[in-house]
């Protein structure tokens, strides 16, 4: 009997240890299963580190991507000219043709009674073209010149009075750059901060930008075509950029003290040189909405009658002096001498 007890004894001890297994061995996954989380939470700083170096990466890829020099960009600009254009607009636009090798040249434009607008709009769409430069002569004397867009967005457009020209044979200036290379469109601080003059720049961009790739463009950037802003007036130069390198140590060091590089970097100008003062600019095409007037424009039209003006004053003040001048000589006459007979 007593053999019988022990037996008994034994085997529930045995099924009371089997029956306590099974939450062990849960306490020790828990146990382990938060041992892997702790060591996951300290291994988190480390993993955000990796992911942000690789976004560094990939966005150092997206900055330094090299270009493969395909023509993508079908950026094509209209360039021509009015009827009655004087020599020195003529020259002026030969100049800008020889800068801008993704141009489309263009016979003299007689409008007709269609207009400007558009007999310009349906040359581009026959052409091919997406922007176009005109430039507009009236009264054989006054410039004006017209940019815009003429693709499907139909605008913006804009008007400038052109000023100040000289073209490259006038100017007879030392610099030189390589024909159909691409240039550095550098801008004032003015177009980052004045409403008008951020939409001409992006209009100046498109037109004077010559796209990477062109068959006629050379791939190189030696030129820097500059647009400033002052005295409410967009000034425009063409510069080469030169660079020279020191021949001996001296000019090597002071090369270095100045400008901090052995190769001292200059520029040049070239030409040719401009100056545009915005008239109006258009929503559409050549027309459409006022997006922005120049209060300040004078035309030149009032600026010679008003010198015409100054002239026919003086004209008026030369003959009233002569009047004046007849009535004084009237005016003094020697009284008659009672005496004057006696001694004849």
């Amino acid at each position: 009997m007593m053999a019988m007890k022990r037996s008994q004894k034994r085997q529930k001890g045995s099924s009371n240890d089997q029956e306590e297994s099974p939450i062990d061995q849960e306490e020790v996954l828990s146990e382990e299963s938060g041992d892997e989380e702790n060591d996951h939470q300290e291994a988190d700083p480390n993993n955000a580190e990796d992911e942000d170096d690789t976004k560094e990466q990939i966005h150092d890829d997206r900055v330094t991507m090299v270009s493969d020099g395909r023509y993508r960009n079908k950026q094509r600009c209209l360039v021509l000219c009015s009827r009655g254009v004087t020599a020195r607009y003529r020259h002026l636009l030969e100049d800008l043709r020889t800068l801008m090798p993704h141009h489309k040249k263009e016979s003299k434009l007689d409008p007709g009674e269609e207009g400007v607008g558009r007999s310009i709009n349906d040359i581009c769409e026959m052409r091919g073209c997406n922007t176009v430069l005109f430039l507009e002569c009236r009264k054989r004397q006054d410039a004006y010149l017209w940019l815009g867009r003429t693709n499907s967005s139909s605008g913006p457009s804009a008007r400038f009075h052109v000023s100040n020209i000289h073209t490259m044979d006038e100017l007879r200036l030392t610099g030189n750059c390589m024909k159909g290379s691409r240039p550095l469109l550098t801008f004032d601080k003015c177009f980052e901060q004045i409403d008008h003059l951020k939409l001409l720049k992006e209009l100046f961009v498109d037109t004077f930008g010559i796209p990477r790739g062109h068959p006629k463009s050379k791939p190189f950037v030696d030129r820097i075509m500059g647009f400033y802003y002052a005295d409410k007036k967009i000034w425009v130069r063409n510069y080469q950029i030169v660079e020279r390198q020191a021949t001996n140590a001296k000019e090597a060091h002071m090369a270095k003290k100045f400008s901090g590089q052995a190769q001292a970097t200059s520029l040049v100008e070239i030409g040719p040189r401009f100056v545009l003062n915005p008239i109006r600019i258009f929503r559409g095409s050549f027309g459409g909405q006022t997006l922005f007037q120049n209060p300040d424009f004078v035309s030149p039209n009032e600026i010679r009658a008003q010198e015409k003006r100054l002239k026919g004053r003086s004209y008026e003040e030369r003959k009233e002096h002569q009047k004046k001048r007849k009535e004084r000589d009237n005016d003094i006459v020697v009284p008659e001498d009672p005496l004057a007979s006696l001694f004849r």
